[in-house]
Order: structure tokens, then sequence, then C-alpha cells
């Protein structure tokens, strides 16, 4: 088969302890998914269905342990803000999945910032129109590597947490998620087929706020390492 031009590189993220990596498909992000996190945003934190937005594959920024990597500060915002998350890799498909299944759909967990435009996700907002330019811009999705489940616990529980130049900035816990990774899993099932190589960023916590050139971000989750981010 030919095409019109050279298909594009496949996303790809390190895996932890292995020489493979794992294909980035779709990444899907649960939105306001601590309690805390929707008061500050000014919502009732009430357990509502939960709700999703997405990035394209291509907005990946990967991070190697012991780096720093290099966020472009993106263009038609001066309110840009950092989001701390848990991300689920999924490695086994399936829609309608039970909830007491879901887990055994995860092939391992990492680390990940969802970059957000908060300026234009406001006016998106206030006018009824979707995020996509809030949330799914080029660099919008920094990753550390993946850490596979293998024989090892499932990440329900330990601190999430970033500081900003080293100022803490956000610190809670991953049982605090309103819907856990098993809810998540088995909702988001409802919804879309799932697939090995989907992406699941899971929430932040409270304390959200504006980097600007110059701030570096180090973010992390109990057992996962830590992600070091500068804005350039």
């Amino acid at each position: 088969m030919s095409y019109v031009f050279a298909p594009p590189p496949v996303v790809a993220v390190p895996v932890v302890g292995s020489s493979e990596t794992f294909a980035v498909r779709r990444i899907y992000c649960v939105g306001r998914n601590y309690e805390a996190h929707a008061r500050e945003m000014g919502h009732d934190p009430d357990r509502e269905p939960p709700f999703f937005f997405g990035k394209p594959a291509d907005a990946v920024l990967y991070v190697a342990p012991g780096e720093t990597g290099e966020f472009p500060y993106p263009s038609l915002s001066k309110n840009v803000h950092f989001e701390m998350e848990l991300v689920a890799a999924i490695g086994k498909g399936g829609k309608n999945i039970p909830e007491d299944a879901a887990l055994g759909h995860v092939y391992g967990y990492a680390l990940g910032l969802d970059m957000t435009r908060r300026d234009l996700q406001a006016e998106a907002k206030k006018l009824g129109r979707p995020w996509d330019t809030a949330k799914g811009f080029d660099h919008s999705a920094p990753i550390g590597p993946i850490h596979p489940v293998g024989s090892g616990a499932h990440v329900g529980q330990g601190a999430i947490w970033l500081s900003v130049n080293g100022e803490e900035k956000q610190r809670s816990d991953v049982s605090q998620l309103i819907w856990s990774v098993a809810e998540t899993i088995a909702y988001l099932s409802t919804l879309f087929e799932l697939q090995p190589g989907d992406l699941i960023f899971t929430g932040t916590p409270e304390g959200v706020g504006a980097v600007v050139k110059g701030d570096v971000m180090q973010g992390g989750v109990d057992g996962l390492g830590e992600l070091n981010v500068r804005v350039i």
C-alpha cells in the first residue's frame, strides 16, 4: 500500500524494566475527580457520573527518569496551569467492562501532567464550546515511563503531589479519587470500546495553578518516582 505522504511515527512511551515501549492509541482524561479540586473549580463535588475529554496521542511529551523535560509555553494563552495526575495504561481492550474485572485491563501506571490553557478553557466554558484548544494542544501531556503491574499491586492509594520551583502546590492521596481507577474504566468502557494503548489521566487534586517560562515542576505518586518538567 502506498500513501500520499509518509504516515506519522507511532507515539510510544518506554516501559520500566523492559526494552519494549507502549504504543499510545488514545488519551482519555477524567474531569474533576478529586472533591477538593471540584470545589476549587467552583463545582459541587457530589458523586455525579464522571465526564471525559481527550487529548491527541501526539500531545505526549515523554520525560525520562532523572531528566528534566521541556514544556514549550503554548501560544495564545497567558494562563497555563499544571494538573498532576496518575495515569492508567490500558493493556487489554473491551467494552461494558464490569467494575470487578476492570483492573485486569490495566497494563501499568505512569505519572502525567494535564497542562491546560486555563484562560481558553474559561472562555470555552462561558460560550458552551468544546475544550480542545485548552486541553489538546501540542506537548500538553508530559508523561513519565509506564510501570507495568505484573505481579505487583495496583495503585489504589498513595500520595500524589506537585511542587513548582521547590514550593509544594498540590498534595493529596490517590485513595481520594471520586471515581476509582476501576470505576473509571468500567464507566468509560460504556462510552467507548477501550483498546490496548489507551491512556487514562485519572484526575488532579486541589492546588492547580499557573506557571511561567523558567518554572520547574516536580511531581510524583508514591511508588512511581518523580516527573520533572521545565517551562520554556
